[in-house]
């Protein structure tokens, strides 16, 4: 296929979280095709030449905030409310104009802004666009309303079913698990197809150097203390208090490190996990200042590490997760060749544990068999060895860019033809 020249469009495409990271992977592979991508949010961390930022695209921006809580644990909405999500939703969808025309793009993709309804006038914004051009797009989701308890009382029943997702010709969809694909269908009608989160498994992480050398001292972790790692944000559905659990019951010096923070959620649950440890007199470590996309320094002069610095330091990650969409943490640490604790969520026991993983697991709570595993793992080197060899040569047959490659050549084959 001749190249193409694609936009990527969402609310935030910078920093760690799962909607950014798999966005560019999604640019490698297609720019490994000779494709080129651009990409319009309203924070943007990508190549300058290639961005279009619009404040007014960010969940955060005070406006779109205003609209949020219009729409959300409520039963009516003010009409003065209606008025603004028109006003903000005609401005977006003239500056998806201009950043359609200033890079003279082919196709759209939907980063979850048709998805999970944080910007309501940002998806208005893209289902109208897409009516009204005809341009094809791909709609990219990963956490849908109905999947969020604090969405399901709204007043904004007529604008979820109008775009989030839209019902179009012109747009293909994708989600990241079986079940999501099943509720859509169910729910819209919508057929969509399964793409999973990946991660560049035929390139294996560089082999460490001595940047992190000193990070578990630099972190207050003790040369005899197991280091835990706990790589998500803090937020209710990671279920961390499992981790804080299961660090008590080991019975061995350990320490916890929690690699993000709270994030948009606010600090209560924040506040739980730190009483809770405080509680069990686990040692926690919350160290999201010190870790961030790049290495560098903080504004104190401290190092700032890699999250492939974290990994590769740990002895164990813990991802005890209630409910996730795929599971970008789970991929990482198999990146990086360490053993995991994983909780038998929904997906994990639907799409990913059948393919073989080899892993300490945890069923829905911490029980003395997760424990015995969890305490072997971390007293035998070469047990943990071997199941992370094992995890990444599956990960690699499953969840690798080769593997979902040929899934988005077939949806550009579909929007262009051969």
């Amino acid at each position: 296929m001749e190249s193409k020249r694609i936009g990527f469009v969402s609310t935030r495409l910078a920093g760690m979280d799962g909607v950014s990271l798999e966005t560019d992977k999604w640019s490698d592979i297609f720019e490994e095709d000779g494709h080129e991508c651009y990409y319009m949010a309203g924070e943007l961390d990508t190549h300058p030449e290639r961005s279009f930022l619009v404040p007014e695209c960010h969940f955060l921006h005070p406006d779109i905030l205003e609209t949020y809580r219009g729409c959300f644990d409520r039963e009516r909405r003010d009409p003065a409310m209606t008025m603004e999500v028109e006003r903000i939703k005609h401005y977006l969808k003239g500056q998806m104009l201009r950043f359609v025309d200033a890079y003279d793009l082919d196709l759209l993709i939907p980063e979850n802004a048709l998805t999970i309804p944080l910007n309501i006038p940002l998806g208005l914004a893209i289902a109208e666009f897409a009516v009204e051009t005809g341009m094809p797009m791909i709609a990219h989701h990963h956490d849908f309303f109905w999947e969020r308890k604090r969405l399901s009382r709204n007043a904004a029943w007529d604008y979820l079913n109008k775009a989030f997702p839209p019902h179009l010709p012109n747009i293909q969809h994708t989600v990241l698990n079986s079940s999501q694909d099943n509720q859509l269908s169910l729910r819209t009608g919508i057929s969509a197809q399964i793409v999973p989160n990946v991660m560049d498994f035929a390139n294996p992480p560089v082999v460490a150097d001595n940047y992190a050398s000193d990070l578990r001292e630099s972190l207050g972790i003790a040369p005899d203390e197991k280091f835990l790692l706990q790589p998500t944000r803090i937020v209710p559905r990671k279920g961390i208090e499992h981790a804080v659990e299961l660090a008590h019951r080991l019975e061995m010096p350990a320490k916890l490190v929690i690699s993000h923070a709270s994030g948009d959620e606010g600090d209560e649950y924040f506040n739980r996990i730190r009483e809770y440890a405080d509680l069990l007199k686990v040692p926690v470590i919350f160290c999201s200042e010190r870790i961030g996309e790049h290495r560098g320094v903080t504004e104190s002069g401290e190092k700032i590490y890699s999250l492939g610095d974290l990994y590769r330091s740990c002895d164990l990650v813990t991802y005890p997760s209630l409910i996730e969409g795929f599971g970008n943490a789970f991929l990482e640490a198999i990146y990086y060749q360490r053993p995991l604790m994983v909780n038998n969520y929904a997906i994990y026991h639907c799409d990913i544990g059948p393919k073989g993983f080899q892993v300490v697991l945890m069923d829905e709570y911490v029980s003395s068999d997760t424990v015995r595993q969890a305490r072997e793992t971390l007293t035998d080197p070469a047990l943990g060895a071997a199941m992370a060899k094992t995890n990444y040569e599956l990960a690699n047959r499953f969840f690798s860019y080769e593997a979902i490659a040929p899934k988005l050549h077939s949806m550009l084959a579909n929007a262009f033809g051969v």
